[in-house]
């Protein structure tokens, strides 16, 4: 992971006030990285960006490798010529939260058209450099554009519900599928290369102003997933595929009776016997993405909590150790040196820290967890080491504001009093929270962009453990004022993160560019 001193900004891109109802790859995205060049911000972590299902989980997707292509922007396909822009007219605009099905109602289909018309009217060099894209992704990319079209034929229900011969992946019903959904096939392809390049042009764009992209690799898969569907025989599933054992996490800070993810587990053993190819291939594919990783519950690594598929809770799970070193090991042999950032929050044993350290990558420390006791001062700045990524908050958590508002307890605000400076007014917390991050030692420091703009509990992204009601905050279209870039870049430059540098030709000191803006037709009107 990097040595240099800088921070960055925790921002799904589902929250970027985008056209469409969900943020996307669009204008709103390029004026949010102006808006962290600005701020003197040099990275920009976002969630996991692959295709949700039930509940719009970014941890709990449709598949491990592919794009969400609710994230493709119509904007950008339109200027491209793939779908004419008075298709656009009546999408739902860039305010309020993010509204899912509306998105996948509307704006799914004129994606899909997007794409249709591709195949018909793409020039050779387009078709070439799709046909490449198909190439490098042919270890994931079929399997899952069979899995979305059959989902689609079988109203959405979870793979193991279709008729046996599909959900066992049965040789002739596949090539009866390929024959005869050719077209449909072909489109979901499409709509994965129309992802992967939106976002390469993004990543591009972030590469350019010298700011970094941070990705979220989920450990665990979703059952109804392209991955359980296509391989079966890595996961504990019985003799009808059903899960024998799944995740999740004894009681801790945020449940009682701890949390049922529901997620399959892994056969270790024989990942580990075939040189843990499928866990290579999801990290090359990751890389291929993102210039820095997040691994989620990095404690599962080294050992993971086993629940029987019939527990309602996770009450009564089992600690089983997991070939952590033996993958990483693999991982480091493969690719070199990795950069990746352990998400060791929760129970966390020597042994955990020992597999993480033998790596060198940094752990996380959460500044709200700091103040409830001794027990929590781990998390505060004068324990970090600079091999350390801080926050303030996570996307878990409440945000800075709502947490001392609604969540902190007495305790907690004493200590906080006494450890950063007298807190007069609520709104004095937020600043205070993010100059401690910044002026720790640790090396990265992130902030979520909800505690920037000051905001309350109503813009927490998610409440672990409640089902309803998350992953909807969306940013205002006018919320990235200015003064928040300057304020927060006198600040990076006082604790030496702005990673010192001529600025950048054309960009002014405190105000994000026009160029987004530039990419869009000026006479598209919503």
């Amino acid at each position: 992971m990097t040595q240099e001193r800088i921070s960055g900004v925790l921002l799904h891109v589902t929250s970027l006030p985008s056209h469409g109802g969900v943020g996307d790859f669009g204008p709103a995205a390029y004026a949010f990285v102006d808006f962290l060049v600005a701020a003197k911000q040099k990275m920009w972590q976002v969630l996991p960006l692959n295709p949700t299902g039930y509940g719009s989980s970014p941890y709990s997707a449709l598949s491990a490798f592919a794009g969400n292509p609710l994230l493709i922007s119509l904007e950008f396909l339109a200027r491209d010529g793939w779908i004419a822009w008075e298709r656009l007219n009546g999408l739902p605009g860039p305010d309020g939260p993010a509204d899912f099905g509306a998105a996948f109602e509307r704006k799914q289909p004129l994606i899909e058209e997007a794409a249709s018309n591709f195949l018909d009217r793409a020039s050779d060099e387009v078709r070439q450099r799709f046909q490449r894209f198909c190439q490098d992704n042919t270890s994931w990319l079929t399997d899952y554009a069979m899995f979305n079209v059959l989902r689609r034929e079988n109203n959405y229900a979870s793979w193991h519900e279709w008729p046996e011969e599909l959900a066992l992946r049965n040789s002739d019903a596949l090539a009866r599928l390929m024959n005869e959904k050719g077209r449909e096939l072909a489109i979901e392809q499409v709509v994965q290369f129309f992802f992967s390049d939106q976002w390469g042009c993004l990543r591009a764009y972030c590469a350019e102003r010298q700011v970094k992209l941070m990705g979220d690799v989920a450990i665990f898969v979703s059952y109804d997933s392209a991955d359980v569907w296509t391989h079966p025989e890595i996961f504990e599933l019985d003799e009808k595929r059903r899960p024998l054992r799944v995740s999740g996490v004894p009681p801790d800070y945020f449940s009682a009776t701890g949390q049922r993810w529901g997620n399959p587990l892994y056969k270790w053993a024989l990942l580990q016997e075939h040189g843990f190819e499928w866990w290579v291939a999801r990290i090359r594919r990751s890389l291929a993405l993102y210039d820095a990783i997040r691994l989620d519950h990095f404690r599962g690594f080294e050992a993971y909590w086993s629940i029987a598929a019939e527990e309602e809770t996770a009450l009564n799970g089992q600690w089983v150790k997991a070939p952590g070193q033996a993958l990483f090991v693999r991982l480091k042999d493969v690719f070199g040196e990795l950069p990746f950032i352990a998400e060791d929050l929760g129970l966390i044993t020597i042994e955990v820290d020992e597999l993480r350290e033998s790596f060198g990558m940094p752990g996380m420390r959460i500044l709200q967890f700091g103040f409830a006791d001794r027990g929590g001062h781990m998390y505060l700045p004068h324990r970090y080491v600079p091999n350390t990524v801080t926050y303030t908050g996570t996307h878990d958590n409440n945000t800075t504001l709502g947490w001392w508002k609604q969540d902190a307890t007495a305790v907690e605000k004493a200590n906080v009093q006494t450890y950063l400076q007298p807190i007069e007014h609520d709104g004095e917390i937020v600043w205070a929270m993010i100059k401690a991050a910044a002026r720790s030692v640790a090396n990265l420091c992130i902030f979520p962009l909800q505690d920037i703009l000051h905001l309350d509990s109503d813009a927490r992204m998610n409440t672990p453990g409640d089902c309803q009601g998350n992953w909807t905050w969306r940013y205002e279209p006018d919320a990235l004022h200015p003064d928040f870039a300057v304020k927060l870049a006198a600040l990076m430059e006082m604790t030496d993160r702005d990673g010192y540098q001529k600025p950048i030709e054309g960009m002014s000191a405190g105000m994000p560019s026009d160029e987004a803006h530039l990419r869009v037709d000026e006479g598209t009107k919503y």
